[in-house]
């Protein structure tokens, strides 16, 4: 695809807006970790339902295949256990997260089990947050519409959303999210409305589409629907809604942004899904899933509104890729490298140094797996058994697990989905066809639950 002149200048201007919001806004001075990592604790409710709208929907050309794939279905399967999770994080976690003062979920680890299970979490934190998948999908739509190297476009995504984040840290990811937020309604808004007024309504899907796209489990069956109510439980230890509410000005913000930032996504989902449904109608069975969006804009929008498409996709990813970004740098600067030389540096220093590394590692990780799906499946899978079950327990009892169980639990439980996962994509396939994520948390389960009332060791 090529973009006309209008279009380029558009995406330019996108580029160029970002960096004035990140560099222009009013300096404030960046004392403590606290401040580089957390924004001073001072987060708003309107920019923290930006930032978290934005940044936990950074997959859309996974949503984008899988709408074309399987149609109403991915309301279900992406949507609906999502806000169930959301819903439960709001409501149980999110104010005791923001009365703990922490700065990260090893903090929240090391305080209520020891620096041991503090080191596991970070590994664990580490891999759900390294933000492979998102730079992968990034050098995509840059490749699709652009052309060129898809290794070079990871390269210059990682490092411009790498520039802002050096510069002011989660303030930075903050600013950037606001107006990324509004594009990435925009765009969907145009391209639905256009889809809908070229070629009508819910009568035209429902005449060229097939019946299975109208069916709740998108002719996949139950039991395919269902998993992703299991694998959704990892929101329960997502970092970003963590640094969120720890950022958050006050328990009230935390837990009041999740519960709008539910609303936000379910519109979304709306626009996403009636996309894809629109997109398989339109197109045909033979496109290629994961361009389903890209090649829809390309037959519908002019000039000018195609540029805006664009920007839009790249606003979902990019406000993840910066977030995330952040995130495992923060994990590898000051949950690890302080650890081992806690008068070497600053957390500020440190974590700077690891978003170079963290960047490296998630172009490496991207341009060696090639699929976004393959690293959240398999980086997920591994890391939820791992940190979930204690991070409730450290969360919701008074007296949390046993320390020596949960190390006991976070290794068993990794152990075993990674050997699972190992097996799944380098072996003849999942032993007894089950996902990783269960015979890990089967793990878990087994060494902590007998324990859930027991004394702290």
């Amino acid at each position: 695809m090529s973009l006309s002149g209008i279009d380029t200048a558009i995406v330019a201007a996108y580029f160029l807006l970002l960096l004035v919001v990140a560099f222009r806004a009013k300096r404030q001075p960046l004392a403590t970790d606290v401040d580089f990592l957390l924004a001073g604790r001072r987060l708003t409710g309107p920019a923290f339902v930006a930032t978290l709208v934005s940044t936990w929907y950074g997959s859309i050309l996974g949503v984008g295949e899988y709408s074309y794939r399987f149609g109403i279905s991915n309301w279900l399967v992406f949507g609906v256990p999502y806000y169930l999770a959301a819903i439960l994080f709001a409501l149980f976690l999110a104010k005791k997260a923001r009365r703990s003062l922490f700065v990260s979920i090893p903090d929240q680890l090391r305080s209520s089990y020891g620096d041991t299970a503090a080191g596991i979490g970070s590994a664990a934190v580490f891999l759900i947050t390294v933000p492979a998948a998102y730079v992968l999908m990034l050098g995509e739509l840059f490749q699709w519409f652009l052309g060129g190297s898809l290794v070079l476009w990871m390269v210059a995504g990682a490092a411009f959303s790498g520039i802002y984040v050096l510069h002011g840290g989660f303030r930075n990811v903050v600013r950037t999210d606001i107006p990324q937020f509004i594009l990435m309604y925009a765009g969907f808004i145009v391209l639905l409305a256009v889809a809908a007024g070229t070629y009508g309504g819910w009568s035209f899907l429902r005449d060229n589409l097939p019946g299975e796209h109208l069916s709740p489990t998108g002719g996949l069956g139950l039991p395919a629907v269902l998993v992703w109510y299991f694998i959704a439980l990892q929101t329960m230890i997502d970092p970003t809604f963590y640094q969120r509410c720890y950022a958050a000005k006050s328990e009230a913000v935390a837990r009041g942004g999740l519960l709008v930032s539910v609303a936000f996504w379910l519109v979304f989902d709306f626009l996403t899904t009636f996309s894809g449904l629109y997109a398989r109608a339109i197109l045909g069975g033979d496109a290629e899933a994961m361009l389903s969006y890209p090649l829809l804009a390309e037959k519908l929008l002019p000039a000018g509104l195609l540029g805006l498409f664009f920007v839009s996709l790249v606003s979902v990813v990019l406000s993840t890729v910066d977030s995330y970004m952040l995130l495992a740098a923060q994990t590898l600067g000051h949950d690890v490298w302080l650890r081992f030389a806690p008068r070497a540096t600053s957390s500020v220093r440190a974590t700077r140094w690891g978003l170079v590394i963290s960047a490296a590692v998630a172009i490496a990780i991207g341009a060696w797996k090639g699929s976004a799906i393959e690293i959240f499946h398999d980086l997920g899978s591994i890391a939820t058994p791992v940190l979930l079950l204690p991070m409730v327990g450290a969360l919701t009892r008074r007296t949390p697990f046993p320390a020596t169980r949960v190390v006991i639990s976070m290794i068993g439980s990794g152990s075993i989905s990674l050997a699972w996962t190992f097996l799944g994509s380098y072996g003849s396939g999942y032993p007894f066809g089950i996902h990783p994520i269960y015979p890990g948390l089967a793990v878990s389960a087994l060494v902590l639950l007998p324990y859930w009332s027991a004394r702290r060791e």
